[in-house]
């Protein structure tokens, strides 16, 4: 039913070992003592790591006629991550997929009988596969430049082909983004077929953190500086929620650059701009309040709440996740001071100057940004065309139908 093991291969991940013909799991040169059962859990997820392996499957595979129940399989589940010094809110091993099973995320390397033949001396590589492709932080190149008021920033290539850039968002980190599923699957299947070049924002991830400027224009002037450091001259520009704003200011500062412009969960202008009443304005305001208290004491219950806008359909687990990965990027203070400038984003007058053809993707039920602002954007910009996705997710996972349509539509749009 299931493809066939291969007994001679060993898998590393990390500091680990993983030998099936020993069926021994060690940690650098020490064994790593695992009970029998989650190791043979352990071992049918690496060897079918490239897909969501459903619970069934592991209760088949590991227990075989003998009927347990799924409370087995969650301890056995435990065991497994805590000898790989995983646990069920970092996932960067064993990735929780709701209603459909468990993945092995973490980046492996094949060697024994059954690994690909590579070059002499060298390891053939596996990336974890969450959409497809030999893509990996390892197969990046990060750099850095300066920005006019001397603001060190990061930015990174990855894959091969015609150039796409995507402008910074909140919430990024270079090398940490290939270990976090709420961009890994975004990374491949972006650099598909082409190169991807994209950057920390000034106040996030590799960049620097304590910055003289800290306003929607040096955003847009930061986006100038990676253009000119990676080279490029004409180019796809994608921007992604609030990047979208600082992609369409840089399209408009710079027709003769953007050859083609993606905005995706987008607004033309922030929450307390767009506010129409005395109501709006109390609610956007109580909103960035309530932000600030949470950010700056890292109130875990706000903080989940925040997760939960742009990941609805997700897992506890899944939120535990997306909060971590935000602490990582930033710091509470500067995570107060990217609410307050988001909120007072404001493109709408000049949004009528993009020049280049624009394709607007917005899931339809977006929780954190309303359909309304993407309607807005394509009325706004004149060469547009707008696709609305079944998805409540601000930030689509790797596991809703709407992500498969979202990358075809990129590609169909890039190619025409």
């Amino acid at each position: 039913m299931y493809a066939a093991k291969v007994e001679g291969d060993k898998y590393r991940f990390g500091e680990y070992e993983l030998d099936m013909a020993r069926h021994q799991l060690r940690r650098g040169s020490e064994p790593v003592h695992v009970e029998p059962r989650a190791l043979d859990l352990l071992r049918h997820l690496v060897e079918h790591r490239d897909r969501v392996v459903p619970k069934n499957e592991l209760l088949d595979e590991v227990w075989g006629d003998r009927f347990v129940s799924e409370a087995a399989l969650t301890t056995a589940l435990r065991t497994a991550r805590l000898a790989v010094d995983d646990t069920g809110s970092r996932q960067q091993v064993i990735r929780t997929v709701h209603r459909r099973g468990y993945q092995f995320v973490a980046e492996a390397t094949v060697i024994g009988p059954g690994a690909p033949p590579v070059e002499p001396g060298r390891e053939a590589s596996v990336q974890p596969a969450v959409v497809g492709g030999p893509l990996g932080a390892d197969r990046q190149t990060i750099r850095f430049c300066r920005a006019g008021d001397g603001t060190r920033i990061a930015y990174a290539a990855v894959g091969s082909g015609p150039p796409l850039l995507k402008a910074a968002n909140w919430m990024s980190h270079l090398d940490l983004e290939w270990t976090t599923p709420v961009w890994s699957h975004w990374l491949r299947g972006l650099a598909r077929n082409r190169r991807l070049i994209r950057y920390d924002e000034r106040g996030c991830g590799l960049s620097d953190w304590a910055v003289p400027g800290f306003t929607f224009d040096d955003w847009v002037d930061d986006l100038e500086t990676v253009v000119e450091a990676a080279g490029l001259d004409r180019f796809p520009l994608l921007g992604v929620s609030q990047g979208g704003a600082v992609a369409v200011a840089y399209a408009v500062r710079h027709p003769e650059r953007v050859s083609r412009l993606i905005l995706a969960g987008a607004y033309a202008r922030g929450r307390q701009v767009r506010a129409r009443s005395e109501t709006e304005g109390a609610e956007a305001a109580l909103d960035l309040d309530v932000a600030r208290v949470g950010w700056m004491h890292q109130n875990p219950r706000f903080l989940r709440v925040f997760a939960s806008q742009f990941l609805p359909d997700g897992t506890p687990e899944d939120w535990d996740e997306f909060t971590t990965f935000q602490q990582q990027t930033t710091s509470p203070a500067n995570g107060v001071r990217f609410l307050e400038q988001f909120a007072r984003i404001d493109v709408s007058d000049i949004a009528h100057e993009v020049a280049c053809p624009t394709l607007i993707l917005h899931s339809r039920d977006d929780e954190r940004v309303p359909v309304s602002e993407a309607n807005e954007l394509a009325a706004l910009i004149p060469d547009s065309r707008l696709v609305l996705l079944k998805s409540r997710s601000h930030l689509l996972t790797a596991f809703e139908p709407a992500w498969d349509e979202f990358l075809s539509h990129i590609d169909a749009f890039l190619t025409e």
